[in-house]
């Protein structure tokens, strides 16, 4: 299983965990439903950037450019 996917399944059950407890709370469903569609953007984005590999270049791998 790659990274990114163990990282998106820990995040939707986080994020889940936060929708039961605004639910739990009384939170309006349109709000819930924003913050949800909000965080699982930011959670998008930050896993693509935490997961994503930098491609080798000659200059990282110790060759000469040349």
């Amino acid at each position: 299983m790659s990274s990114f996917a163990i990282y998106t399944i820990g995040f939707i059950i986080f994020l889940g965990g936060l929708i039961w407890a605004a639910v739990a709370l009384g939170v309006p469903g349109q709000w819930v439903a924003i913050g949800a569609v909000i965080l699982g953007g930011l959670g998008l984005i930050t896993a693509v950037t935490n997961t994503r590999r930098k491609d080798e270049t000659p200059a990282t791998e110790g060759k000469p450019s040349g």
